[in-house]
């Protein structure tokens, strides 16, 4: 080797140590490795306000990242089960025989209250519609076919109802939201109760299938005369029409955060340890009958100390701050007295 040529090799080791040393901290790398990722799945009646909440709690935690994925409530607890996610999201309990299936203790954290709405596309039609238990029922069972059914047409007086079809649209995957409407129609119809009952993935006696929340409003706001059920904020997202539904008192409620805050209103105080608890059908005149909280679905052991961190710090703003946002996005927050007997369940996260 010349002398020239040991110079360049010498030269090229230092040049090979710098630049090592560089990427070693500049600042996206250290970014990159100092950011805690945490990966959530499940929900998508919740989507809309999660969002918002894991953007807002980002922005005051620039090193925390909560990655959430919209798939559905069943698509949800299968990943927590599987151990794949470190947190699941559903609009319904987990049963008992789920919660034998985990590693771990879950614990049910409730989060926000919303409505699911039955949700139309008739052309012409203008007047907000009124649907009662029997016919929403009817409806799904495929016994009330024609949009002029006489029983429908009793409960619009003046609304000029054509004489097409009922294309009716349900979810196609595992889904939270399907639980809680099934759930209502097992509560109401004694028929649906028997032949197809309560799920959150059923053997639907018709219709179309939609993939999610998303899946279903756009097919509904796609394909005239067709009738489906929704999260209440795709509704008002997508700028479709919905209709009041006839409570248990008799009385036609359409969702809104008043009726739905009056749904929790019954069982605010008497909600069980394990907050597994259904508020379709309840009592009250002012109550939306199709109401439900949904749930954040925590494991009690966490052995990352920086997520079990991460995720408790979460749940306390959630508790806290982030209940001043659901109005924003159509949810009602949680009742007082749910709020203060949920804060303490966060301890028994290890």
């Amino acid at each position: 080797m010349t002398k020239r040529d040991g110079l360049v090799a010498v030269l090229i080791f230092v040049l090979t140590l710098v630049a090592s040393d560089w990427s070693a901290t500049s600042p996206a790398r250290a970014n990159a490795a100092d950011t805690l990722l945490i990966n959530g799945a499940g929900a998508t009646f919740p989507n809309p306000i999660y969002a918002k909440w894991f953007d807002e709690y980002h922005k005051s935690h620039p090193h925390i990242e909560i990655n959430y994925q919209s798939i559905g409530s069943g698509g949800g607890i299968r990943q927590l089960l599987a151990g794949t996610v470190d947190f699941g999201a559903s609009d319904m309990p987990m049963t008992d025989e789920q919660l034998q299936q985990a590693k771990t203790k879950i614990l049910h954290f409730p989060t926000v209250l919303g409505a699911v709405v039955p949700t139309y596309n008739v052309p012409g039609v203008t007047q907000e519609l009124k649907f009662t238990p029997e016919v929403l029922a009817g409806i799904f069972l495929g016994t009330v076919t024609k949009w002029n059914d006489s029983n429908l047409a009793k409960a619009n007086a003046g609304a000029k109802l054509p004489a097409n079809d009922i294309i009716l649209v349900h979810r196609s995957d595992g889904s939270g939201t399907t639980f809680v409407w099934t759930d209502y129609l097992s509560k109401v119809s004694s028929e649906w109760k028997a032949k197809v009952g309560a799920g959150a993935s059923v053997s639907w006696p018709t219709g179309l299938g939609g993939k999610g929340n998303e899946g279903v409003a756009g097919l509904v706001k796609q394909t005239p005369y067709s009738f489906g059920y929704v999260e209440l904020i795709y509704a008002i997202q997508n700028r479709m029409a919905y209709g009041m539904v006839g409570n248990s008192s008799g009385a036609f409620v359409k969702a809104d955060l008043n009726s739905v805050t009056k749904a929790a209103a019954a069982v605010a105080t008497t909600m069980p340890d394990d907050f597994r608890v259904s508020i379709t059908n309840p009592p009250g005149r002012d109550a939306y009958p199709i109401a439900s909280f949904t749930w954040l679905l925590i494991p009690t052991t966490i052995s990352d100390t920086a997520k079990k961190s991460a995720i408790t710090d979460f749940l306390r703003w959630m508790l806290q701050d982030a209940q001043k946002m659901t109005e924003q996005l159509s949810y009602a927050p949680l009742p007082h007295e749910v709020v203060t007997k949920e804060a303490k369940l966060i301890s028994q996260i290890h």
